[in-house]
């Protein structure tokens, strides 16, 4: 392994509540192919190297594993606990009155933790679906977003923080139209938005929003999650290491176009979460963020590469009588309250 990287090079953003956040995660989603001994062990090498940004979820099925490595290297004196950042998620069959904070009991008992810095409401409805399920998987209980179910979530998420189970708390794969339904519900805002962000697809509407209310977005498949499940694969997906601007630019710096994308999300201000479990590509992904940054001009050609292209659909989720997709993304703007 390269020699680890100084802690003072690495940038951080900033939260609403003046807590830092480093600017590079490693995310822990395997994809379902990778167990979770292999995925706990990248999480073991990239704090070494000097991750402090580690983006977990119940639903990953890792935690125990992960809790494991980090007390090794706590034991090891290789990091203290304050000097982590450790995120996890409460996945959408564990919504209902009290069952938020067991399932943030149980993830803190997994990861060997007494508190976690953020604690995502992973998607915005209950609408389960078994971890690895084909694309064309249904639950005949799913339902349409309703501001009401979600605000039963939110409510117990607040009282993570105020017995000191979590620090911050944070919303992951929302809409404009539905934070603008709950935020005026919020006693404690969202300090983070998880949220699919890469070159090919920019979100800039819901981006400014979240900035504008002090939210900081939090980028997810930040390449184009190359090794995504099949469920989530279409023959209109873009791959964003070969658009044309991503790849001159990898050209000019000598890098490969992973390296770009990395280093776009990282100066456009959101914190970019990329999964690896290979040594070299958890290096690359945080030192890219460290040196030889991209040109405004550069940074403006991937700019105009947006092409609106999702690849989380999250088709998995859809209730009976949904027209596609999109309906879980607000086309029509349309809120159940």
């Amino acid at each position: 392994m390269e020699n680890k990287i100084a802690q003072e090079s690495i940038p951080q953003r900033r939260l609403y509540s003046g807590e830092t956040i480093p600017c590079v995660g490693l995310g822990t989603f395997g994809s379902d192919k990778y167990d979770a001994d292999t995925v706990s062990w990248a999480v073991y090498g990239a704090v070494k190297y000097g991750y402090r940004l580690i983006d977990c979820a119940a639903v990953y099925q890792n935690e125990k594993q992960i809790g494991a490595v980090l007390n090794r290297l706590f034991a090891e004196k290789e990091v203290s606990r304050e000097e982590l950042f450790i995120t996890s998620k409460v996945w959408n069959d564990r919504h209902g009155e009290g069952q938020v904070l067991e399932s943030c009991r149980k993830s803190l008992e997994d990861l060997g933790l007494e508190y976690l810095d953020l604690y995502f409401v992973h998607w915005p409805f209950p609408n389960y679906h078994a971890p690895g399920c084909s694309g064309d998987s249904r639950n005949p209980d799913s339902r349409p977003f309703s501001t009401e179910e979600f605000m039963t979530a939110w409510r117990q998420c607040e009282k993570l923080v105020d017995q000191g189970l979590v620090r911050h708390i944070g919303m992951s794969n929302m809409t404009i139209p539905k934070l603008e339904a709950v935020l005026p519900l919020c006693r404690i805002q969202p300090a983070a938005l998880e949220m699919e962000l890469h070159p090919s697809f920019q979100q800039p509407e819901l981006f400014d929003y979240a900035v504008k209310h002090n939210i900081l977005p939090v980028g997810y498949c930040p390449i184009g999650s190359p090794s995504r499940p099949e469920r989530d694969r279409t023959a209109e997906d873009v791959a964003d290491t070969e658009l044309p601007a991503v790849k001159k630019a990898a050209e000019a710096h000598g890098v490969h176009p992973a390296v770009i994308c990395l280093k776009w999300a990282v100066q456009r201000g959101q914190v970019p979460i990329p999964f690896s479990v290979k040594e070299a590509q958890y290096i690359s992904n945080l030192k890219c963020a460290t040196e030889d940054p991209l040109t405004e001009e550069e940074m403006e050609a991937i700019g105009k590469e947006d092409k609106n292209c999702r690849l989380i659909k999250g088709q998995v989720f859809l209730w009976e009588g949904a027209g596609g997709w999109e309906d879980l993304w607000d086309p029509d703007g349309v809120i159940v309250t």
